[in-house]
């Protein structure tokens, strides 16, 4: 059921990325200030998946969206929005009884006290996706499934989704799995924060971020994350400023029953060639080869005039993503997750246009102390070259 390895007849049709979860209509406040106080709100789009699935597409990838809306106009909008940015969303369903989830938020930083979000998401459609419900033909077609943990917290019937798409099966495409830990989903309910370590280490590239792996899991430090993840091949940890650290290896964990279909078209690159080992792990040398023996590459921040703190981390995960598609070593896989996070975080929004594809090879390829030197601020992914780069000896 995965696609076909690049370089077959098909590859032109191929999808890139399948991505599966909630997304919702988002209002975003005229202005700074409480809820309260905000006098009116303009509407936006607002779901981890789907502002993958968008940044991709807009990166240049065939990507898809896998959703379940409401038969209602915020369902429309979302599909329509969605698909504007040529996101392929034939398979989302509708249900004709549960709405379309909305939520309101406040315009400043997620990780401050003053950060308001008002969420109207209980009973949605998505929270009704099921293993009964959602066409896994759909889900299984492309060369990466990508999923996070919000969709795990949103019900008991998304919970078993997850397990199920997580499993080990023949031909299971390469498996992507951002955390994603909201504490605020996950309160209240028969599960708790500790199923997403279950779920990461059923994957075979994982997103994390240092913060999220002490709230959720008593994890501290990247090392420590990488302990208590041993089987993806690839396991990335955000580290906020300080950038990311990239643990990547051949592991014999459950995606080795995949070896040959995703993996191949994943790799598909000049570092990229063989199984789903080598497709997460191309470009680091895998320590040699060895089985079980991590590269580690740490790559740090870029320098960002920020505007809104919001999308950055869906933003990485499509920039680091979009790289591993092309086959890129994993160091500039990190720079383009960097590079891809740092367009969202100068605009209001949670999407955005991605840089050009060679203005962002540009800078992804740039040594290590013209690196540290790159600042980037509002409108400069039109620009042709930054004035950092273009100093640059």
């Amino acid at each position: 059921m995965s696609g076909p390895a690049a370089g077959t007849a098909d590859a032109a049709t191929t999808t890139d990325v399948v991505c599966l979860g909630e997304s919702m209509v988002t209002f975003l406040p005229s202005q700074p200030g409480r809820l309260a106080d905000v006098p009116s709100f303009g509407r936006g789009i607002g779901g981890a998946e789907s502002n993958v699935a968008c940044a991709l597409a807009a990166a240049g990838h065939r990507a898809a969206w896998v959703g379940r809306v409401g038969a209602d106009g915020f369902g429309d909008h979302l599909v329509e929005t969605i698909a504007s940015y040529g996101v392929d969303t034939s398979a989302v369903r509708r249900d004709p009884v549960r709405p379309t989830g909305i939520y309101f938020r406040t315009a400043t930083d997620r990780g401050t006290d003053t950060h308001e979000v008002a969420y109207y998401r209980a009973g949605s459609a998505a929270s009704a996706m099921s293993p009964d419900n959602v066409p896994y033909e759909d889900l299984l077609a492309g060369r990466i499934l990508h999923l996070s943990g919000i969709t795990a917290a949103l019900s008991a019937d998304c919970l078993a989704l997850l397990r199920d798409l997580t499993a080990p099966r023949p031909g299971r495409p390469l498996v992507s799995f951002d955390v994603n830990h909201r504490p605020h989903l996950w309160r209240g309910g028969d599960a708790d924060a500790s199923v997403l370590l279950e779920l990461a280490r059923r994957a075979d590239l994982v997103f994390v971020g240092e913060d999220e792996a002490e709230e959720a899991w008593g994890i501290v430090g990247a090392e420590a994350i990488r302990a208590a993840l041993p089987e993806p091949a690839v396991v990335v940890v955000k580290r906020g400023s300080a950038g990311a650290t990239v643990f990547s290896g051949l592991r014999p964990g459950p995606r080795s029953s995949n070896a040959g279909g995703a993996g191949n078209a994943t790799g598909a690159g000049p570092s990229g060639a063989g199984g789903a080992g080598n497709a997460v792990g191309a470009g680091s040398s895998a320590a040699g080869g060895a089985e079980g023996a991590d590269t580690v590459t740490l790559v740090p921040a870029l320098r960002v005039d920020v505007v809104a703190a919001v999308g950055a981390g869906d933003a990485f995960a499509a920039g680091f993503l979009s790289a591993t598609l092309r086959g890129l070593p994993v160091r500039e896989r990190v720079r383009h997750g960097h590079l891809m996070a740092a367009a969202v975080l100068t605009v209001p929004g949670d999407l955005t246009d991605p840089p050009a594809r060679d203005h962002a090879d540009r800078l992804a390829a740039l040594d290590d102390d013209a690196w540290g030197r790159l600042r980037l601020g509002p409108g400069w992914t039109a620009a042709d070259r930054a004035p950092e780069e273009v100093r640059t000896p």
